[in-house]
């Protein structure tokens, strides 16, 4: 245990230490910030570090266990409406308890944050359950990406403007570090009981279809809710007149997040106590471990959160309102891009999510290349959304040529590759997202006077939208590279009828 969690601390440092570099390099050159605001940021840089290593370490023994075991228990009931009902609860409980979703949510001003929390849970519980519906009956993922994203569309076409950005915002933070290891590995839970030849193949996916349902919810939203008036949290710059301050903002987030993160984990370890008391009856081992890796995750995700929130938040704000005033404007869009390429590798879902590729796909897509293909789609989503703000571009005129371009490569590469991109594009839009790069959008949003929520808000969605093109680029390059013995590996024939699961 204590050697898997310090190859754990070691990824953590690669991964954080790298970002903390460049920025650090920034503010001493290029772009000044206060001291007091560079000192929160290295004492942020430690917490980030100790809790990306801690959480990785519990996730992967407690949070990916639980949904595998909660997964193929539930299918094995055969009790489709049990089933559908059971999963949808679920789907709101996790993303209610969904850090990444706090933190948009405090920030959009026009809408009260406990309702925009409970429109995107009801969206990603609905959307939850299609997926279980998915996996058991083996429907084309593509086509119901396809008939939603047109929904979507036609609904944004009449929707609000302050409401576009914040509903592709909302889709992409939704699946975070609490929810997206939980439905990944349900989704894995779920197909492992399958025993025809596409299981695996569609064991992916859940997050994809999650991930449009706070769309469409926050969209609708916006056509009967009456905007109430507000502040946005992430464009007040903190600051610090000596080092006891700082260290007061710490001992007063840690409560706080402390709080958050319980409201997070109890409700997810509480349904899966209750299921482990009446159906599922693991071992006593295997139950104390999941138990002692939940603790661990807690602890993990509360040193990561305070760190990003409490020692990231108002440097990148500050930052973005230097880099976008005088001539270091120029350089916006190369820092930002350095800046995409090493930030994908500090979010913790991320990791889950390319151990699992990496396992589920029995090496044919390795961690190292899913890394690279994320790190290429990071940085050019940074550089586009910093286009947008810099020349007041609307968010449909990226997000609509940006879908259609994933969808329409879902129909030439192998469906697995599908799957995992849209998956990828809702695990890399995490913290890292939400609580630095938002704040250093609005920063320099707000220096180029632009509007704040058609401008700044839509970083997120354009983050959560690149991995869907590039991980299928990726897919389509293995296939052209290897030939035909990767297309029979990960697009195997269709099921006959005995290989479908039958619930009746």
């Amino acid at each position: 245990m204590h050697n898997v969690l310090r190859e754990k601390m070691k990824e953590a440092v690669g991964s954080v230490l790298p970002i903390a570099l460049i920025v650090a390099a920034i503010c001493f050159t290029i772009a000044p910030v206060p001291t007091d605001l560079m000192l929160s940021f290295v004492i942020g840089t430690v917490l980030l570090i100790a809790g990306l290593g801690l959480f990785s370490y519990g996730s992967e023994v407690s949070v990916t266990r639980m949904g595998a075991h909660i997964g193929a228990r539930l299918t094995r009931t055969r009790k489709i409406l049990a089933i559908l009902l059971l999963t949808f609860l679920l789907g709101i409980l996790v993303t209610v308890a969904e850090p990444d979703l706090s933190v948009l949510a405090v920030n959009v001003p026009h809408i009260s944050t406990p309702v925009l929390i409970c429109t995107v849970s009801v969206g990603v519980g609905f959307f939850l359950a299609l997926s279980m519906a998915r996996i058991m009956f083996g429907i084309r993922l593509q086509w119901l990406l396809l008939f939603f994203y047109g929904l979507l569309f036609l609904l944004a076409a009449y929707a609000d403007p302050d409401y576009l950005s914040v509903a592709f915002d909302s889709g992409g933070v939704t699946t975070g570090p609490m929810t997206a290891p939980f439905i990944i590995s349900l989704g894995v839970g779920v197909a492992a009981i399958r025993s025809d030849s596409r299981a695996e193949e569609d064991s992916f996916g859940l997050v994809a279809l999650c991930s449009i349902g706070p769309i469409l919810s926050v969209l609708l939203l916006g056509f009967f809710y009456e905007a109430d008036g507000g502040t946005i949290a992430a464009s007040v710059i903190s600051a610090y007149a000596h080092t006891a301050d700082i260290g007061h903002a710490y001992l007063l987030a840690f409560p706080r997040y402390m709080g958050e993160v319980a409201v997070a984990l109890l409700p997810v370890a509480a349904f899966f106590a209750v299921f482990q008391l009446l159906v599922l009856r693991l071992q006593k081992l295997p139950f104390q471990r999941i138990l002692l890796g939940l603790i661990y995750t807690y602890a993990g995700l509360v040193l990561f959160l305070t760190g990003v929130n409490v020692g990231f938040s108002s440097l990148g704000l500050y930052l973005g309102e230097s880099l976008a005033n005088g001539w270091t404007r120029a350089l916006i869009l190369p820092v930002v891009a350095l800046m995409g390429w090493f930030i994908v590798a500090a979010e913790p879902a991320v990791h889950v999510l390319n151990a699992q590729v990496e396992e589920i796909s029995a090496g044919a897509v390795s961690k190292q290349s899913m890394h690279i293909a994320l790190s290429v789609a990071i940085a050019f989503a940074m550089v586009l959304a910093m286009v947008r703000i810099l020349f007041s571009i609307p968010i449909l005129w990226f997000v609509l040529p940006g879908y259609g371009a994933a969808l329409i490569l879902s129909f030439f590469v192998p469906r697995m590759f599908t799957a995992i991109a849209f998956d990828a594009g809702g695990v890399a839009s995490g913290p890292m997202s939400a609580a630095f790069m938002l704040p250093f959008a609005m920063g320099v949003c707000r220096a180029c006077g632009g509007n704040l929520l058609t401008d700044a808000f839509g970083i997120v969605a354009l983050v959560a939208l690149m991995p869907l093109i590039t991980v299928q680029i990726m897919g389509a390059v293995s296939v052209w590279k290897t030939g035909a013995e990767v297309k029979e590996t990960l697009v195997p024939a269709d099921y006959a009828d005995e290989d479908i699961i039958e619930l009746w």
